[in-house]
């Protein structure tokens, strides 16, 4: 018969409490670090769609060299996410539903002065992205100075600009040479796995960059991310929350009119329902800034979550698209895209309550 030790007897429950202790670590960093749970997600997808090509599961070939080529619809699903979160930090239920429309008519505006007016590129996208500002901050002078709900200011400026853009030149896009000398700048930087389009690395990299600067590095930064948190404390601290709120807006205006002309480049033309043909470009950039850790009501948010969710999403989409023959593969890719945002809902809820910590 075999006696076990009081020692042994101890070491047992120790070894089993630490192992509970880990996996309680692990778990909490992953649910209160959104940027480390997304790249957990981005791999084990990688991986996952890996075993599914190994298996001859999947209609086409998933390779390194098929998501370098899906990354041209990285970079205006990410700076509308960007655009998104930025109106999301500002709180009182901060969304923007007219992104589609800004992107649709600021396109329309730049088709125009390149095509119709043949003015250069660069001064053609100065007066785009200036216009696509204001249009912005008309969202914001409606939420921020005279009260409207956002939902509903969005969602009728949206309806207007899109209309505007749908009318504009007989409803017919804009195209010629300018344009389409534009699509080089879409263009991979190589064959293979280095085909990664060039506007990832010349557009979308420094928008990130500074548009972390801005929220973590500056004073309106600093600000944005009080009048989320609290409206009236913020006030208190001498912050003009209605102006501050009002330039939410109008930043995330001028993401969707860089959308806008990133989206000529790519189509060598500027369509009048660019932004809103099926379901929209807000929906999607608004499940995206959910995913990478905003909270609806406001002063929470990461640009590198913001980021790294529109890869996952894109490369979500990659891989459902080759999962399923013919016009499926679309219409699983809704029923993930609502998924995913019912998931990040529960997921940023479930952090918040149980960790009490902001992502």
């Amino acid at each position: 018969m075999t006696i076990t030790t009081s020692t042994e007897q101890g070491e047992a429950p120790t070894a089993g409490s630490r192992a509970v202790s880990v996996l309680a670590a692990i778990g909490r960093r992953l649910l209160t670090d959104r940027v480390l749970l997304l790249a957990v997600l981005i791999v084990a997808l990688i991986l996952t769609a890996t075993v599914l090509d190994a298996s001859a599961a999947l209609v086409a070939p998933f390779t390194l060299s098929y998501l370098s080529v899906s990354l041209i619809s990285f970079v205006p699903l990410a700076l509308l996410a960007l655009a998104q979160t930025i109106v999301i930090l500002s709180g009182k239920s901060g969304i923007d539903l007219s992104v589609g429309g800004v992107v649709s008519l600021g396109g329309m505006i730049f088709g125009y002065l390149v095509v119709g007016l043949e003015l250069s590129v660069p001064l053609a996208s100065v007066i785009t992205l200036v216009a696509t500002t204001l249009m912005g901050a008309a969202n914001g002078y409606l939420v921020g100075y005279l009260g409207f709900p956002p939902l509903i200011a969005t969602l009728a400026t949206g309806y207007a600009f899109g209309s505007i853009a749908m009318v504009s030149h007989d409803g017919a896009p804009f195209s010629g040479p300018a344009l389409t000398e534009l699509n080089s700048m879409t263009h991979g930087l190589g064959d293979g796995v280095l085909a990664i389009p060039l506007h990832v690395l010349t557009v979308l990299l420094p928008v990130a960059i500074l548009a972390w600067f801005a929220l973590n590095r500056t004073r309106w930064g600093r600000s944005l991310f009080a009048i989320g948190t609290n409206d009236n404390a913020a006030r208190y601290s001498a912050i003009d929350t209605r102006l501050t709120r009002t330039s939410a807006y109008a930043a995330s205006g001028l993401l969707a009119g860089l959308t806008a002309i990133v989206n000529v480049a790519q189509f060598a033309s500027a369509r009048p329902d660019a932004g809103i043909a099926g379901n929209g470009m807000a929906l999607p950039a608004i499940t995206i800034a959910v995913l990478g850790g905003a909270a609806i009501a406001g002063g929470i948010g990461r640009i590198g979550g913001t980021v790294l969710a529109a890869l996952f999403v894109v490369w979500l989409n990659a891989v459902i698209l080759i999962s399923f023959q013919g016009s499926m593969g679309p219409r699983i890719q809704l029923l993930a895209l609502g998924l995913v945002l019912v998931g990040a809902v529960l997921l940023n809820t479930f952090a918040s309550r149980r960790y009490g910590l902001r992502q």
